[in-house]
């Protein structure tokens, strides 16, 4: 999964606005929005909410998880946040390299988060397709062994 396709994912959540127009309620396929009153908060997904907002049309209300004076110790919790990232990043590039070094055909990975995937994805794959160009050039051709007669 690419960014973009992460992205169009994290778009599909609901946010909080408060719209400076009115609207009743609009259908979509994805499901009911509104109504919208100046003033009342109101749940739209993001992709809405952000266009909303380029338009000047509302404000984004954060969720409360947002609000880093909430927090105690936001500072060291972020740090440990990165922690735990670089060495899940870490134990990622062992098993790829791992993987690749053992030459091995497909691989399950179990328990990743998307950006795991978006972060490592490209280059696994790109490193798949070397070793298999590399594994045909290498394997004998059916023609060379069908000529010794």
């Amino acid at each position: 999964m690419d960014a973009a396709e992460v992205e169009f994912l994290a778009e599909k959540e609901l946010v909080t606005i408060i719209p400076n127009f009115s609207l009743d309620k609009i259908y979509l396929i994805g499901g009911d929005l509104g109504p919208f009153n100046p003033g009342l908060p109101v749940e739209v997904p993001l992709w809405l909410a952000i266009n909303l907002k380029q338009r000047q049309k509302c404000r984004l209300l954060p969720p409360e998880w947002m609000d880093v004076d909430n927090i105690p110790k936001a500072d060291e919790i972020r740090t440990l946040i990165k922690d735990v990232w670089d060495t899940r990043i870490a134990k990622l590039r062992v098993s790829a390299d791992s993987f690749v070094r053992q030459q091995e055909a497909h691989a399950k990975l179990d328990n990743l988060t998307l950006m795991e995937i978006n972060t490592s994805g490209a280059f696994l794959t790109q490193a798949l397709n070397h070793m298999y160009k590399l594994r045909t050039n290498l394997q004998p051709s059916e023609s060379a062994q069908s000529q010794d007669f």
